[in-house]
């Protein structure tokens, strides 16, 4: 013989209820505006030690060029052609390789040095780190 079935387990097989939706909803919503912050945060990190680390070689290869040729370099792309870098690397601010911005001196890193040249090297970056100092004075 047929039974009805309650009313209780037919509601329960329709889904979620409105007030269920919202709150799993709303917990989302604190959790990414927590998350999203941090993410970028981190990425910006990520980027300043790329550039740390860029900066810090193409200042030793610099350096490294000048001893060995005994004239310090005139561009940056003199460092790719002598081989001591396969490319100019990339600068994580600004998205290109020609962005990088060389200081050139008068002064002479060792006797035997014929010419001056480039003796650093900055970003081309106008941003501000996250230590509050412009990223085109590191």
């Amino acid at each position: 013989m047929f039974q009805p079935r309650p009313r209780r387990a037919a509601a329960a097989r329709r889904g979620f209820t409105l007030i269920e939706l919202m709150t799993v909803i709303t917990i989302m919503l604190i959790l990414l505006s927590i998350g999203i912050p941090y993410y970028r945060t981190t990425v910006v990190r990520a980027h300043e030690a790329v550039l740390r680390e860029d900066l810090f070689q193409m200042r030793s290869l610099i350096n490294q060029y000048t001893l060995d040729k005994q004239e310090a370099p005139q561009s940056l792309d003199d460092l790719v052609t002598a081989g001591y870098l396969r490319h100019l690397p990339v600068d994580p601010f600004t998205n290109s390789s020609s962005t990088w911005v060389p200081v050139t001196d008068d002064s002479l890193m060792s006797v035997d040095q014929q010419q001056p040249g480039i003796v650093d090297v900055h970003s081309g970056s106008r941003q501000i780190s996250l230590a509050g100092t412009p990223y085109s004075s590191w």
